[in-house]
Parts: structure tokens; sequence; C-alpha cells
């Protein structure tokens, strides 16, 4: 874990004043850059030491055997894995004939600087080689937001005290050693090594290398260019071999001298283009680069970052941490969508290998819905991308007996890639959170254009399939048995409230757009029976409920189950999954991370106050969160709720999970739905957004020690303020016509915003709120807001 405050809390970076080894692959994964295209660890400039290097493009990956102890119908073959692809951040340098390498000699100074507002990674040290001689080296990283095909570094080194002769070696490289990924045997084959050497390229300043996967058939190529400024008789050469070039920069500095080089980084690939269409590619992108210069690309992302912060940003005052952790969060989110490109956001965005580079519906339920407000066009590259695995997800329903589409659990390209059916087929809630994302930000955009492309075909898809995979009961009930909902502790259960609601959602949308798209939907075969029975099953949808505990049942049963003994259970058996055998989890009372819950957030229309009351204390009993995903869910409802103070508990762990590290897996890549849930559980949480109905309403109330929380939405082209104070707030039209009008609600009342000027209503009083309830021994928030200062 990383060390409390090792990052100084400041509003617009993440700084780390030291260097630590023993926590050096999560900072690599702290400071990664990427673009959605192109992802950059944040490995240090001269490569080594090093946690896990990684360069990684989106969907550039190898296919891999899956492992079966026993092998069953329908069980998927072979899985996707991200690769990592040729390295350009590497720049080695000899001090005399000493290699930089901060594990020797003395590090006088290091510090490295995350700005979000600059979109860049900065590096500062001070070294003194074994021998004496000392140098200093700074250098700058972006990914270019602009340019999506590009990365650049600037290195400048300066003599300090003596004459010095320096050896800069500036490389590309292919096929670097990585630590273990796997421990199946066949699997750790395929990915050693996966790049087959295609074609090597050398000029004067740089060069080129196009490899190929041996599996997969994906073309890569990655080329390099330099702009060097150094004193007289400076010299530059380039060399290459199969896997790596090499441009080498010598000269002598002088004391205060420095020598300053530029590298432009390309990178593209492809599954159907030549190796000389991607050549020329990497070419026009390295030419592009050098026109616009390392001025150039700096001014252009400062201008992109300016114009998304000015959408994007939320202010906290009362807790500085928070206001730290958010923004890195929402520089992380935009980092994993900006320019995917009808590409996928994966879990881990391009900062890591975790799970495999895929995606989950992670995606669909946290991450979208954040750039959903924030910034739209992703969330529309976000959904056709799912729409162009449509096909693939047909192909599984048949698969699995069923009709419509059947989405996999995890993916990249999208086949189903989870080789755990119970966790991966079985959770075919992602139908359904596909269909919300979709049917959010339509809402939210007006966006008719892709309703109609890609739209509805999706919401007819979804829809097909739970009419496929439910049934009604003899008594006109509709069911949907077998499945998992998102808490992976209560696998292949009957009737799980989070699944079914959505579903119900799902069929509702369908019908509704499919009736008012009467002519594309006959074209997909839409009949008005068909509709009408999607109506019928959504009306009749069933909703365990037990009115014993008066709670509602995350499954049928669910409260009938053994409880989980808590009390003995020592912290250092979490998370359960890996101490106790799935048999054991599956039937009991324990549940992973938020799930009835989380249907109370996303389709809290369906429940009344008292009940959300009386679910939130019932299952916070028995959340241990073993998964990310839960805190900010958690912080969400007990805003909603009443327990504003355990919300900001459970917003602080959500928002400093990485930069903590609090699960200690941070090496592997950032949360990004945690990430993006630091936003939800400030914006859904303390502001109370909610737009089930298609209408923005807002119930906001902050906790004792926040101040105030202001921050922006994009709603129909228009963009919303919200400035949130303990007894106020304030609603603003920031841009739209002089004319623009938008209607909202403020708990529960119709309030109409103009640009005018500001609309300032009370926040009422909170009622009066039941005990804090407590959770499982042990298992309480990880990180508890800071005093109230006095």
């Amino acid at each position: 874990m990383i060390r409390e405050r090792a990052y100084p809390v400041e509003p617009w970076h993440v700084r780390e004043v030291r260097l630590d080894m023993d926590v050096l692959a999560q900072s690599e994964s702290v400071f990664a850059l990427s673009n959605g295209h192109v992802g950059l660890r944040g490995n240090l400039d001269e490569g080594e030491p090093h946690g896990l290097p990684g360069t990684y493009l989106n969907s550039f990956y190898e296919l891999r055997p899956l492992p079966y102890a026993e092998a069953g119908f329908g069980f998927p073959e072979s899985g996707q894995t991200i690769v990592n692809v040729t390295n350009g951040k590497l720049i080695r340098l000899l001090v005399d004939d000493e290699p930089l390498d901060v594990r020797y000699g003395e590090l006088i100074d290091h510090e490295r600087i995350l700005d979000l507002r600059a979109g860049t990674l900065h590096r500062r040290l001070h070294w003194r080689s074994p021998a004496g001689r000392e140098v200093k080296v700074r250098s700058t990283r972006l990914v270019s937001f602009t340019q999506r095909s590009v990365a650049a570094i600037s290195y400048e080194v300066e003599a300090v005290d003596s004459p010095l002769r320096l050896i800069l070696q500036s490389e590309l490289v292919a096929n670097e050693t990585l630590p273990a990924q796997s421990r199946d045997p066949r699997v750790a084959a395929v990915l050693e090594s996966p790049l087959q050497a295609e074609e090597e390229l050398t000029t004067a300043d740089g060069g080129l290398l196009i490899h190929r996967t041996k599996v997969s058939g994906l073309r890569v190529a990655a080329a390099m260019a330099h702009e060097v400024d150094g004193p007289e008789r400076t010299t530059v050469d380039s060399e290459g071999y199969e896997d790596w070039v090499r441009t080498t920069v010598g000269c002598v500095l002088a004391p205060g001298q420095k020598l300053r080089v530029v590298k432009y980084l390309t990178y593209g690939w492809s599954s159907r283009r030549s190796l000389p269409a991607l050549r020329d590619q990497v070419g026009a992108a390295l030419a592009a680069a050098r026109l616009d210069g390392w001025d150039g690309l700096r001014q252009a992302q400062r201008e992109y970052l300016d114009e998304f912060w000015d959408a994007a940003d939320v202010v906290v005052e009362g807790d500085p941490e928070v206001q730290q952790a958010v923004r890195f969060g929402m520089f992380h989110v935009l980092q994993a969508g900006a320019r995917a490109e009808r590409r996928p956001i994966a879990a881990k965005g391009l900062t890591g290998p975790g799970y495999d580079g895929h995606a989950f519906w992670d995606t669909e339920m946290f991450v979208l819905p954040v750039l959903t407000y924030t910034q739209p066009h992703a969330v529309r590259d976000a959904l056709f991308w799912r729409h162009s695995t449509l096909e693939q997800a047909r192909d599984r329903a048949r698969t699995l007996n069923l009709h419509g589409a059947a989405f996999p659990w995890r993916t990249i390209e999208g086949p189903e890639s989870s080789a755990y059916w119970p966790a991966g087929t079985a959770a075919f809630h992602i139908a359904a959170d596909v269909a919300d994302a979709l049917r959010r930000y339509v809402l939210a955009t007006g966006d008719t254009e892709l309703e109609r492309e890609i739209g509805l075909e999706l919401l007819v898809e979804t829809a097909r399939l739970w009419l496929s995979l439910g049934h009604h009961d003899r008594h006109g009930g509709f069911h949907v048995d077998g499945v998992t909902g998102p808490d992976e502790y209560t696998a292949v259960k009957n009737d799980n409230v989070y699944t079914n609601l959505m579903a119900q959602r799902n069929l509702l949308t369908a019908a509704e757009v499919a009736m008012r798209l009467r002519d594309e939907a006959l074209d997909l075969g839409v009949t008005e029976e068909e509709a009408a029975a999607w109506r019928d099953a959504a009306q009749a949808m069933t909703i365990p409920y037990d009115d014993e505990t008066a709670v509602h049942e995350q499954v049928e049963g669910f409260t009938r189950l053994q409880e989980w003994d808590f009390e003995h259970t020592p912290a250092e058996k979490y998370p359960l999954l890996l101490h106790y055998p799935y048999f054991d989890l599956y039937r009991k009372q324990v549940v992973k991370q938020a799930d009835l819950v989380l249907a109370m957030h996303w389709r809290g229309d369906a429940f009344t106050g008292p009940e959300k009351m009386r679910n939130f204390a019932y299952y916070e009993r028995r959340t241990v969160r073993d998964s990310s995903l839960s805190a900010c869910t958690q912080a969400v409802l007990a805003a909603e709720v009443g327990h504003p103070e355990l919300a900001h508990s459970y917003l602080r762990e959500a928002a400093l999970m990485d930069l903590h590290d609090l699960n200690e897996n941070t090496r592997d890549g950032v949360h990004m739905a945690s990430l993006a849930g630091a936003w939800i559980a400030l914006v859904a949480g303390f502001g109370g957004l909610r737009d089930h109905d298609g209408t923005l309403s807002f119930a906001p109330r902050l906790p004792s020690r926040l101040t105030r929380l202001e921050f922006s939405l994009q709603w129909r082209h228009l963009r919303l303020r919200v400035d949130v104070r303990p007894h106020q707030t304030s609603y603003a039209l920031r841009a739209g016509s002089p004319d623009s009008v938008l209607e909202l609600r403020h708990h529960g009342r119709t309030v109409t915003v103009t640009c005018d000027e500001p609309t300032t209503l009370p926040n009422p009083p909170a009622e009066p709120i039941a005990p804090v309830p407590e959770q499982p021994a042990g298992r309480a928030p990880l990180l508890h807001p800071p005093p109230t200062p006095m």
C-alpha cells in the first residue's frame, strides 16, 4: 500500500517528492499517460529500475488458450490479452562511462509531477554518479489528445560542476522481458515475445519497427524521430535490428551547459492494412508531430484540457484530498475514453495489464455515466464499439440457445474471454447495462441520429434476449432465472433484483423506441405483437421482497440463506474469494459489492424512500467491498437515505483507491470505475443527480465537513453549473443561446433555469435519520474524513 500522504495534497497536481522503490509499480500506474488510443505507463525514462514496463494500444491483443479443468459445451475456447507493444519511452544516459541508474551513485533529488491541467508528466532529478560526476535531468512527457497517434518527450541534461562526456541512447524496443502475468504455462508461452518482426528502418535521427502478433495476426508499427539542441560537435547516429532501433546522441558539456533532445513517437496498428500502408501511416503521423513541434503539441494539449475542465471540473471545499483525487480520477477517465474512437474503454484503461486489458460492464455503468455529462462524444464512440460487436453477441446467444444478443462479461474485440461462466456467461445484466448507457446518452444529448443508426438495433436485440432468457410463470409473473447480478458472491440465482429492474427498463425502452421508429423497427423484424410482449414482460417482472424482514431480496430466497460468520473472519482473509471456496460464498448472506444497493441508484424510481432506508441498512451489514466498484455506490445511497457522514467516508475510499493503493493492486493499472465513482459519489450522492424519467433532478445536501460542491453538466447542448452550499443551491446556464431554458427539479420542486442569472433555492433541512448502519466486522470504510477545522 502507498503510504499515507505519499503525494502532497495539491488541487491540480499529483507530485511524488521522493522515489520509493517499494511502490514503483504503483506509481507507474498513477503516472500513466494515455489518450484512449496510446497508453504509456509512468516508467522512468531510463527504463530501469521498473515495476512493470508497459506501452499499450487500444484493442491490440494476442489470443491465448483459456484453461479448464473440465470443459463444457458453450465454454469460450480462447481469450484475449492486451500486448505490451514497442516501447518508445526509453532514453538511457551515460555520464562519462556510468549509466544513469538511480540504484547506484547518489540520488540527490528526485521529483515527478502529473500536471492535470497541462496533461503532462514532468520529472526532475539531480544525480551523482559513483565516480562523483553530477548531472541534472529534466524530462516532460505527453500523449497527445489532439493527435491520437502521437506521444512526445522533452529530455534535457545539464552538467553541474565539471565537464562531462554524455552519451544519450534513445530507443524503440519490442518484446521486452516482463514479469510473469499468468501461472498457466500455455498462456505464458503465448505472451512471451508475442511480436514477430516484419520490418526495421533507420534514419539519421530515428527509425521505425513493424511487428505482427503470432496468433491474432495484428500488425503494429512504431516510429521515432528526434530534434537535438546541443553544443558544437554534438553527434547523432542511428542503428537498428529486428527488435530494436537506437538513436545515439553524443556531446561534451561544460558546467552549466545543456543538451536538449525532443523525441517524437507515433504508433499505429491494424488487422487489415498492409505493411506499406501502416508504415506510411506512422510516417505521416510523425511528420504531423514535427510540424507542430514540441511547443505546438504542449499548447494544443493545454487548450484541449482547458476546454475539458471548463465543462467537467468539480470543485470540493472542505476536503482537499478529495479535491485532488476527483480531478485525478476525471483526468484518468478522460485519458481512457477521449480518443478511443469506437474501441473499448477497459477496466484499467491503458494504464496497465490488469484484467488482461478487458472491458467489462464497468464501462457502461460507471465510466459512461460520467462521460455522458462531461465528454459525450466519447460515449458515442463507446456505443458504436458495442454495436460493432453485436454480431458476435448474437452468435453467443445462439450458442446458449437464446435469441437476441448476449454481450460478453469481459472482452477486447467482442468474444467472451471469461473462463469462469458463473461470473461471465451468467452475468446477463450486461445487456441491460448497454441499453441503459444508450438510453442515458440519447436523453442527455438528444442524439436521435445515433438512436436511429445503432440505438434501436441494440435495444431490440437486448430486449429479445430478455424475452428469451426469462419466462412467465403460471400466475403470469415474469422471471429471469439462473443469472448472476453485480454481486459475484451470489451467483447463478433466480430473479436478481438489479438484473430484473434493469431488464424491465430495457424492455420498455425498446418497445417505446421501436414504436416511434416504426419503419426502422420493421426492417429489424419487430412487430407490434413483439413490442407488446416486451411491455407485458416488463410489467409482470418479478421483484423479490421479504415481508418478514421488510426488505427486497437481492435474489430470490437471499434473506433465508445462512449468515456469513463475519465475527470470526480475520482481516487477512479478505478478499474472501482468495481464501474461501465459491461454493461457500454462494450459499451464504455475504455480498462482494453493491448489488441491490446499485439497483436503488440506477432504478431508484422503483423503490419508495422507506424501502431504500431499510434495504440500505440490511445490505450494509452484509457487504464486504471485496471489489473497488462498491464504495461509490454505497456513498450515493448513504447520502440519499440520510447518512451523509458515512457517504463522505465511502467517497474518500472510492476517490483515493489508487492514490493510496487501497486494494494493493494499483500496480496492474488504475481502477477506472472507482475513479469515475468519485465523480458519481459527489454529483449523484451529495448533488443528488437523477435522470430516471429523462428530466434532470437534484436533491443536494452536503456532509458536515464539506462547505461547497460545484460541478458542471452538459445537457442537450446546454452547460449547467450547479453550486451547492450547506443551506442553498444555485443553478446557472453557462452555454447556449440567450433564450435557452432548462427545466429541472430541485428536491422535487420544478424549477426553470435561464441564461439571465443563476436560480438559487434553499436546501430543505434534513429529516431525522435512523441510526447509522454498521458494516461487517472489520469492513468499515477504509478512509474517514479529516476532522472538522476548529
